[in-house]
């Protein structure tokens, strides 16, 4: 039996500029007034100066204890770490659900307990260098503090394990990411995977490889390629040929002599921490039991408000909507203690469950097995490949990228055509929800479209489903890119508000309640909405010219003031870009028209279609497919 040194996590010293305003997620220290206070790294003694006590149970510098017990068996965790300076007091502590604060459960002092890095008999003046172990604990998370004397530098801190060797599961990590024309994003990401994973010393650095797969082929690959990192030039055929294009790539290498074990799907238009791939590494080399061939998914946190965290793992309803596994939270803000304990609670092991392709491992055992993604361009590609896996998830607080929000990102291109398409596609193939009650909700976002006069977002939706009645054919054959540009031009075209005509700007009626997602709906309005009502049926005797705001993104308008004005203003959340639409009768009646005979063939045909996409799928999603549609041959 060989005991090693197994690393868990690094504990971030070295706060991204970025996210300099919210230390929490790092380290908790206050100053004078009691606010969150920063202290930056020092380059010039490589460490931070702490000069009060510094306090590590966050996002990113605690150990998440309950989770590596739960998917790698891990009951015993030290900590390694490297001080210089005064002497100080490394307390270790615990949290558990619903505390406030942690708890210590053993204190060393500096001076009594270390050795020296550059000298471990003690007569050097290097770093010294403390491996405590942390008591048993049933805590959800463990973490330390700092309590300096004077100034204590702190330079490197970690979580690890002793393990058998012989347990330590073989990990070779692919990373594909697809991008479109996205430089700003996607070559910083390059160049800082370069720096601190492939050129770092440790265990991920000779066991990973990144794949770049450039839809846009605007990247010189030539140039960016090699130490580690592949630029594939490819068709633009979206997000789902980009990343089936990655998975072809790590599969090229089955025969080798170490063949890919995973592979970890991430968004080019994301900021990323090194870390979160160190510990994505971690995890996949000591998961035991069902978590050997687990997904791993990481939290989107908002590029807006980096405290803010969105969602990691989500799952389809019966009526084809998605909800993210949130606990009882809408949100999540990872500066608060609190609310990284509730993350860590968050039970992610539910049925049609799927981790969204920001970052998302999936163990190659599953691309072999399930095949590569459906070709649906963008949209419930990754939904679709997690309901068809079936897979097991984890998440762990630190694992993450950030990301833009959903917020003021609606685009009827994508979430009106591509969404109806695609999810009646991927139920045809999955069955993972009702398609009555989908089509029901997706006609009652049609009726408040209808009603809030954005006709076009209404037409996509009708196309969506008309296109998806063509049956498999469509989808091999389709143009995506085309299709995206055809549909895209379709879009609201919002506008800066000092832009619109004055006379609107002048009668316009808004109010700050109108633009929030979390307007409050008075009870009367919401029993009116129940009824068949429309504002094109009313008599124009009752009908406003005065235009009211409402926000362009919501299907319904929610303010009883929008109800019976022939003009409306579609603006963003923030209230600075808009447009206007205007009543027009006569496309309405044409709208109704083709509704009714759409969902006149749907339902003479759809037993028909569906069954013709089910017989479809193992050629849609096998590696002879994608080499046609992505022209390989």
């Amino acid at each position: 039996m060989s005991v090693v040194k197994h690393k868990l996590s690094n504990v971030l010293l070295d706060i991204d500029e970025r996210v300099s305003a919210f230390p929490g997620m790092y380290y908790r220290l206050e100053d004078a007034e009691g606010r969150a206070a920063l202290t930056p790294w020092d380059d010039a003694v490589g460490g931070l100066r702490l000069t009060q006590r510094t306090d590590f149970t966050t996002y990113f510098g605690s150990c998440s204890l309950a989770k590596w017990k739960r998917y790698a068996q891990v009951n015993e965790v030290q900590l390694h770490i490297e001080l210089s300076g005064g002497p100080c007091d490394i307390v270790l502590q615990e949290a558990a659900k619903g505390a406030v604060c942690p708890v210590e459960i053993a204190r060393f002092a500096s001076n009594e307990t270390a050795t020296n890095a550059d000298d471990p008999t003690g007569g050097g003046k290097g770093p010294i260098v403390l491996d405590l172990a942390f008591p048993a604990s049933d805590a959800l998370l463990l973490s330390f503090a700092i309590e300096p004397h004077g100034e204590t530098v702190l330079h490197e801190a970690y979580y690890f394990t002793l393990v058998d060797e012989a347990q330590v599961n073989p990990v070779r990590l692919a990373l594909s990411t697809t991008t479109f024309k996205k430089e700003d994003y996607i070559i910083p990401n390059i160049g800082l995977i370069s720096k601190e994973v492939l050129q770092s010393d440790e265990p991920i650095a000779e066991h990973f490889h990144m794949f770049v797969v450039d839809n846009g082929r605007t990247l010189d690959a030539e140039a960016v390629s090699g130490n580690g990192i592949t630029v594939i030039p490819n068709a633009n055929t979206g997000g789902a040929g980009g990343f089936a294009r990655g998975m072809m790539a790590a599969l090229d290498e089955d025969d080798s002599a170490e063949p890919f074990t995973h592979i970890l799907l991430m968004d080019d238009d994301v900021v990323m921490s090194p870390e979160s791939l160190k510990r994505t590494y971690n995890l996949l080399a000591l998961a035991q039991g069902k978590y050997r061939d687990a997904f791993i998914n990481g939290a989107m946190l908002a590029i807006e408000q980096p405290n803010r965290k969105i969602e990691d793992v989500a799952h389809v309803l019966r009526t084809g909507g998605y909800r993210a596994l949130m606990g009882n939270h809408a949100l999540l803000f990872v500066d608060s203690l609190a609310e990284v304990l509730e993350s860590e609670t968050i039970d992610v092991e539910v049925p049609n469950a799927y981790g969204a392709w920001w970052y998302s491992c999936i163990p190659m055992s599953v691309v072999r097995e399930k095949g590569l993604p459906l070709p649906l361009f963008v949209r419930c590609d990754d939904v679709e490949y997690g309901v068809r896996a079936q897979g097991t998830y984890m998440t762990m607080s630190g694992i993450c990228v950030w990301h833009e929000g959903f917020d003021d990102r609606f685009r009827p291109s994508v979430d009106c055509y591509q969404y109806v398409r695609n999810f009646l596609v991927m139920n045809a193939m999955d069955g993972c929800s009702s398609d009555a009650a989908f089509m029901q909700r997706i006609q009652r976002n049609m009726r408040f479209f209808l009603r809030a006069m954005y006709y076009d977002a209404v037409e996509l939706f009708l196309d969506g489903i008309e296109d998806y009645m063509k049956g498999p054919e469509f989808l091999v054959h389709a143009d995506g890119e085309q299709l995206m540009k055809t549909s895209g031009g379709r879009n609201e075209k919002l506008a800066p508000v000092d832009q619109l005509d004055s006379a609107i700007r002048d009668a316009l009626v808004l109010k700050p309640e109108y633009l929030s997602t979390e307007y409050e709906t008075p009870l009367f309005v919401k029993l009116w909405r129940t009824l068949p009502y429309d504002r094109h049926l009313l008599p124009d005797a009752l009908l406003r010219d005065k235009p009211v705001a409402v926000l362009y993104s919501l299907p319904g308008c929610l303010t009883p003031a929008a109800m019976a004005t022939k003009t409306l203003v579609a603006m963003d959340q923030r209230g600075e870009n808009a447009c206007v639409r205007r009543m027009d009768k006569e496309r309405y009646r044409a709208i109704k028209k083709r509704w009714r005979a759409v969902m006149r063939d749907y339902h003479q045909r759809g037993d028909e279609v569906r069954a013709s996409y089910k017989a479809a799928m193992p050629y849609l999603t096998s590696r002879e497919f994608w080499e046609r549609y992505l022209d390989m041959r």
